[in-house]
């Protein structure tokens, strides 16, 4: 009784910070930045909260936190705009979205795309900032016990679902994510210190950004195509694109991978360094694996735009956990977000509740207003956001490349990151022509060097021993659930093959 009189206690308190003048312009003005630079590609809310860092510098911390917190969760919820209309995903949580986001958009159905994106994010982060109030000194503590060998087979999870990204041939995924693993090995070996495929080249010693991979085989790839379908009619009118009315099928369709999916991403946003990539991606898999429709998922299916954006958004509320209750940053933004606590004097952690109960409350609390704020100003704004898509195609394509450079180039500014965002680019059309599916090479970038990370680490642990993965009950789950996900598509697509060989033809009947 005592704990839930001292958690509404808490709750009251970081109310009353929020629904302060100063609290209430903070989360709006967090919200509205986070959701403009969210649609840019290239620009994401590691960027974003860096920038803020410096602003923020000397104000009040509770009301700094606010703002950065909501610049993070109105990023995530922005993203989806640029993903769903131009293929082009600012960051590695967005790319599940172009998966069905984009051929929506193509059909004519950018305003229901964008608008279940953004009823999805409202939900995703919703649930999961509610169970975050109830349950986030429990979760720190099972955080705890996740150590490298977990997040080995967590990651090896992820990665053994590519057989779900194989729209023809299994082989050609676990090509392309076998080159997604060799890319990720390029730079510094963190361990040892040793330039690896470097080829004597300084500029790869720090490894090929994410961005550059993504942007070039999406993004660049997509202008590929707008320009040698250029003499085609559009596949949409002007009249369809605004329309974001959802049916009562739609929203059945859409309600289920809603809620499943901000659990899974609350879950692994707990995860210190799982983060809303793992969350999304995995989300997707899951969500085409549960569907009754599966063959529909790459084309245009609403329940492939809501699984990721509900899990990255509640992925992104997960983060807080670890950062709040320990001071363990969940993702790169959180840790970013570290630093400014540090900054501003704030030692995240155990003690944080007690000591700053403002602070910890109030973010919590900034994230329900928060998320109805963003939900309020995204929903209206579709009709207009979606109006790029009638921008006439050359200057569409040129928009897009422009886009390109400017968030390459911002990363590093370097011009060595154009030329590998041409390359890859260039291999992204190859890839799209011989139907090589792009999102396992990009999978295995990702997680390629985490769970390189975590194997050595476990295999330090127990003296190379591999028996530390079975031995754990976790990691055994894990992997055993890996294997289960890689195997089971395959044997069922044979027995598909196979009773469609047994069935007689038309001739025949």
């Amino acid at each position: 009784m005592v704990k839930y009189l001292e958690l509404f206690s808490g709750i009251l308190t970081g109310f009353q910070v929020v629904f302060s003048l100063q609290g209430l312009l903070y989360v709006l003005f967090g919200t509205v930045i986070g959701t403009l630079i969210g649609m840019i590609p290239g620009l994401g809310p590691i960027t974003a909260i860096a920038v803020m860092i410096p602003v923020t510098y000397g104000m009040d911390p509770v009301f700094a936190m606010l703002l950065m917190a909501g610049v993070y969760y109105g990023a995530a919820y922005g993203g989806a705009a640029s993903s769903i209309l131009l293929n082009a995903p600012g960051e590695s949580m967005s790319v599940p979205t172009t998966f069905d986001g984009y051929p929506l958009a193509k059909q004519g159905k950018a305003g229901k795309a964008l608008a279940v994106a953004a009823i999805a994010s409202f939900v995703g982060g919703t649930i999961s900032v509610i169970l975050m109030t109830f349950f986030a000194p429990f979760l720190a503590k099972v955080a705890i016990s996740f150590g490298p060998p977990e997040y080995f087979a967590l990651m090896f999870m992820g990665l053994m679902a590519v057989a779900s990204f194989a729209e023809g041939s299994t082989v050609k995924a676990l090509i392309s994510a076998t080159l997604g693993f060799m890319i990720a090995t390029i730079g510094i070996d963190g361990q040892t210190g040793t330039a690896r495929f470097t080829f004597g080249n300084v500029n790869l010693l720090e490894g090929i950004d994410f961005l550059v991979i993504a942007l070039g085989l999406f993004a660049l790839t997509e202008v590929t195509s707008l320009i040698r379908e250029r003499k085609e009619s559009p596949k949409f009118s002007v009249k369809e694109i605004g329309s974001l009315k959802l049916t009562k099928d739609e929203m059945k369709e859409v309600a289920g991978p809603m809620g499943r999916q901000s659990l899974l991403g609350f879950i692994i946003g707990v995860l210190p360094g799982a983060g809303g990539t793992i969350a999304s991606f995995l989300s997707y898999i899951t969500e085409k694996r549960l569907s009754k429709n599966p063959e529909k998922f790459g084309k245009g299916a609403l329940s492939g735009v809501a699984a990721p954006e509900a899990a990255n958004n509640g992925a992104s509320t997960g983060s807080f956990v670890p950062l709040l209750s320990l001071g363990i940053p969940g993702s790169g933004t959180t840790a970013v977000m570290l630093g400014a606590l540090i900054v501003l004097g704030i030692q995240p952690g155990p003690l944080l509740m007690n000591d700053h109960p403002q602070v910890f409350w109030g973010v919590i609390a900034s994230m329900y207003i928060g998320n109805v704020i963003l939900l309020i100003l995204n929903l209206p704004l579709i009709p207009y956001i979606s109006r790029i898509l009638i921008i006439p195609r050359p200057m569409l394509i040129s928009l897009i490349v422009v886009f390109c450079i400017i968030g390459v180039y911002g990363v590093g500014f370097r011009t060595f990151d154009l030329y590998l965002l041409v390359l890859f680019g260039v291999l992204g059309f190859f890839m799209a022509y011989f139907k090589f599916p792009a999102a396992p090479m990009l999978l295995a970038f990702i997680l390629g060097d985490l769970m390189e990370q975590s194997l050595r680490q476990s295999l330090t642990i127990s003296n190379g021993n591999l028996m530390i993965f079975f031995e754990r009950p976790i990691a055994l789950s894990l992997i055993v659930l890996a294997l289960l996900s890689f195997i089971v598509p395959i044997i069922r697509d044979r027995r598909g093959k196979k009773l469609m060989k047994e069935l007689p033809m038309e001739e025949d009947l």
